[in-house]
């Protein structure tokens, strides 16, 4: 995936007076796959919001996801591919806006890296799935558009924007 824009988040007046630093996406990609639980917020086609905490690995510049095609965020990413995924803090924030999907049998190379992905971050916690786990389906990727972070929202905020293609 090729290196971001990176600029400030457009606020409101008065929310930003004269911020200090910029985030850089390497600090800010080494949180989303560090990260053990992610919320995961998709819209139906009648525009009805739902949100869900859930596990996930951030692989190859894109976020990972796995479960059954009958969960509500699974049908609302059929029918709308636009998420938004949030890590858990509300103080060190980042919040990846992108485009959701199915990943209907991923290539034996990602699917051995999103195996060992998940067994390093979910082995003690019981999960371990096999690269082979995804082959009849169950697997979502994200692929972000904007990314927004910071770690103290009055000194760094600071927005990534991915090329599109």
């Amino acid at each position: 995936m090729s290196n971001p824009h990176v600029s400030r988040p457009r606020f409101p007046e008065g929310y930003l007076h004269n911020p200090t630093r910029w985030l850089a996406w390497a600090e800010v990609e080494a949180r989303l796959q560090a990260a053990l639980h992610y919320w995961l917020v998709t819209v139906s086609s009648q525009g009805r919001p739902h949100a869900v905490p859930l596990w996930g690995v951030w692989v190859g510049g894109c976020f990972y996801f796995d479960g059954s095609p009958q969960t509500r965020h699974a049908r609302n990413l059929h029918d709308n591919p636009q998420v938004i995924v949030h890590l858990e803090s509300g103080a060190q924030v980042v919040i990846v806006e992108g485009e959701g999907m199915s990943v209907p049998r991923p290539e034996p190379p990602l699917a051995a890296a999103l195996a060992a992905a998940y067994g390093n971050k979910y082995a003690t916690l019981g999960y371990t799935p096999a690269p082979t786990q995804w082959d009849e389906g169950g697997l979502y990727r994200v692929v972000p558009r904007k990314v927004l972070a910071w770690n103290d929202f009055t000194q760094d905020p600071t927005r990534f924007i991915f090329p599109s293609g």
